[in-house]
Parts: structure tokens; C-alpha cells; sequence
């Protein structure tokens, strides 16, 4: 946590549950991943938040930015993004989307089906499209495994479609999966996608571009690589595997940019004794599932919580969100030991929390408002 967002805490009791991101530490992730990736564009995932002073930020650091709606699309062109800077990396979109993209400049878009396919060629004649390859996700806390993506035979096929279709078939993407704690995760993808540039380039199609998708991680409650050690990874692997022929390459870093920026401050609604599993001990905030933090469902991304009552004596504790649903309760698996004297009232700290919170917040469940978000 940075000494900006510890101040502007303990300033004033704002009324929770809130998120409070630094943007000079979004700014100084950027910075540390063009080092150690000083020749791959950086388009940042706007759908990991796309708070306009973030977009903002990141334009004038040079980024680009990788959208996944019109309502994204539109959020950067009116902060003065060029369409030049943006790609429709979303493989699942309606045809009145796609036709919207190209009126208002995109000519890069992703796809993974043939029927998808099909909508760009006549939505979006003419423009550069790359088909998503599935991967494994191994490694990944937060895999992407199942809905998306197509196996390189197909993806093959469909490059070849694109030609016949009208459309200029530009590039290969994949995903590793989100928070991808294993940086040799990208060499299986990439070794892939050379063979898929050779077999293409028999037929007469040469490919010009590799988007090494997302998954740089933050920091949660397990240790991760440095930025430098995943740059170095696909910096060999992409050597290895391309050689002299090297092309275009793109990273689509969402959580890796702005996840280690923002932290949540919640309030301990009630705490129960339930005694009906092997963790009797219930801590019910006012930030749930619902509200901000749909990335516990299974457990899957394991938050880093504080408490001003940390340094005592614990009690392992089952922590759960406010509202009148059984699903939403956050940390039932995973030992979460929490102080013996917290209180009603006291508030709670979820460090590294500025990725895939107050974007993915709901509206209106339990009449429960979106995540409040302070940008400083």
C-alpha cells in the first residue's frame, strides 16, 4: 500500500465500501513493463478499469488500449483516443457493434468462429483481424480456458476464410489466463503460433502480428515473479521460437497494470459464531460478491486483508458479503485468520484491488449501489 493511499485513509472515515487507487503506481507499472518489453505495444485492457484518469494517464505514457464494447470504445474516443490506439479484441460481438467500431475508425479486430468471422466481413470489410488460439491455462488463478479460443487446425482454416472473405487475415492471439503466475506459460502459445505463421505463409498469407494477450498478475496473498522475469520469458521464447523474422507484438495488460494500485476498504457488518463447520467463526462486511469482489467466486483470487486490529491474537474466520444471497460469501476454504477482538464497525483492508472491482460492480441487488471508486 503507498504512502498516498495510507494517508488519504487515515485522513477522514469515508463511508464504505470504497476503492481508493494510486494512479502514480499504475503509471510506474507501465513504465516497468516497457522496459522489460521495450519493443511490444502495450494496450491496456480497459475492462480491468476504465476510470477515465487511468485511460488518461496511460495515453500520454504512449499506451494503447484493447476494448471490449462500444461503451469502452466510446469512453476512449471521448478522452481523445485515436482509433489508431484501439483494438476490438472481444471474439463475441454483435454485427451493429462491429459496423459501429469501423464507422468510428477501428480496423483491428479479434474473432474465433467462423460465424463470427462472418459478421466482420460484413460489418467491417477490409479490416485486420487475428483469431484467438486456445490455450491451457495452467499456472492461471483465474483460467480462461473455456469460452474462448479455437484449436490451431481451426484457426488455420479460418485465417484462409478471412482472405476469402475480404478481410486481411493480420495476427494470432491467445490468452494464458488471468493472474498467470508461471512465466513460461506464454512459450507453449508462442511456439504455436510460429508453426501457425509457417504453415500460412505456404499458402500465401503472411501474418504480421501476435498478441500475447493478458495475465501478468498482481499481488496477492501469494508471492509472484517480477515484471522483469515475465519480460524476459517472452523475449526469449518469441526469439526462439521467430528468429530473425520477428513481427508485430501487442500485451493486453489488465490486473498487471492497475491491480497492485487500488485497495478496498470495507466495514465488518456483523461477526457470528454459527458452529455448523469446521470454521465457526462468521465476519459479514459490507462489500460482497455483488459489490466488487466477484473474483472470490471459487476462491479463485485471494485478496491480502488488513485490519487496524492486526498483531494480536487470530481466530480462523469465514469473511462473507452483506447481501441476503447464499452464494456470496467470500473466503470459506481458504484460512483467513482475522483478529480475536474485531469489532462491529472496524474496517477492513483488501490490498491490491484495483483490477476487476469497481468495473465489475453490480447495481441494484439488495438495492446495494456500485463500488465507489476515489482516483488520487
Amino acid at each position: 500500500m503507498s504512502e498516498k493511499i495510507q494517508r488519504f485513509l487515515s485522513e477522514k472515515r469515508r463511508e464504505t465500501p470504497f476503492l481508493v487507487l494510486d494512479l502514480d503506481l499504475v503509471v510506474e507499472r507501465y513504465r516497468l513493463l516497457k522496459d522489460a518489453l521495450p519493443t511490444v505495444g502495450i494496450y491496456y485492457a480497459v475492462k480491468a478499469n476504465p476510470a477515465d484518469e487511468i485511460v488518461v494517464a496511460l495515453e500520454r505514457e504512449g499506451a494503447g488500449f484493447d476494448v471490449a464494447g462500444i461503451a469502452e470504445l466510446e469512453g476512449c474516443a471521448r478522452l481523445g483516443i485515436p482509433a489508431s490506439r484501439m483494438s476490438y479484441g472481444h471474439t463475441i460481438k454483435k454485427e451493429a457493434d462491429i459496423a459501429c467500431a469501423r464507422s468510428a475508425g477501428i480496423d483491428l479486430f479479434a474473432f474465433d468462429s467462423k460465424a463470427e468471422l462472418q459478421k466482420l466481413a460484413r460489418a467491417a470489410p477490409g479490416s485486420r483481424v487475428f483469431c484467438r488460439i486456445e490455450t491451457q491455462g495452467d499456472g492461471a488463478e483465474w483460467p480462461l480456458s473455456k469460452k474462448f479460443g479455437c484449436r490451431i487446425d481451426i484457426a488455420e482454416a479460418l485465417l484462409k476464410d478471412a482472405r476469402d472473405l475480404g478481410l486481411e487475415p493480420y495476427g494470432v492471439s491467445f490468452h494464458v489466463g488471468s493472474q498467470q503466475t508461471d512465466p513460461e506459460q506464454w512459450d507453449v502459445a508462442i511456439a504455436e503460433t510460429a508453426g501457425l505463421f509457417r504453415s500460412l505463409e505456404k499458402t500465401g498469407i503472411e501474418l504480421r502480428l501476435v498478441n500475447l494477450g493478458g495475465g501478468l498478475p498482481a499481488r496477492y496473498l501469494s508471492e509472484v515473479p517480477a515484471v522483469a522475469r515475465y519480460g524476459e520469458a517472452i523475449s526469449t521464447s518469441m526469439r526462439h521460437h521467430f528468429g530473425n523474422q520477428m513481427p508485430e507484438i501487442i500485451l493486453e495488460p489488465g490486473r498487471g497494470l492497475v491491480g497492485d494500485a487500488g485497495v478496498i476498504e470495507a466495514e465488518v457488518v456483523l461477526i457470528a459464531d454459527r458452529h455448523n463447520g469446521a470454521t465457526s467463526r462468521w465476519v459479514y462486511l459490507d462489500i460482497g460478491k455483488f459489490g466488487g469482489l466477484p473474483e472470490t467466486i471459487g476462491e479463485a483470487i485471494k485478496y491480502r486483508i488488513r485490519t487496524d486490529r492486526d498483531g494480536g491474537e487470530t481466530i480462523p474466520s469465514i469473511l462473507a458479503g452483506p447481501t441476503c444471497e447464499e452464494l456470496d460469501v467470500l473466503y470459506e476454504h481458504t484460512p483467513y485468520p482475522l483478529p480475536k477482538d474485531l469489532r462491529i464497525g472496524d474496517r477492513v483492508v483488501f490490498k491490491s484491488a484495483g483490477a476487476y472491482t469497481w468495473s465489475y460492480s453490480a447495481v441494484c441487488f439488495n438495492g446495494v449501489p456500485p463500488l465507489k471508486q476515489y482516483i488520487i
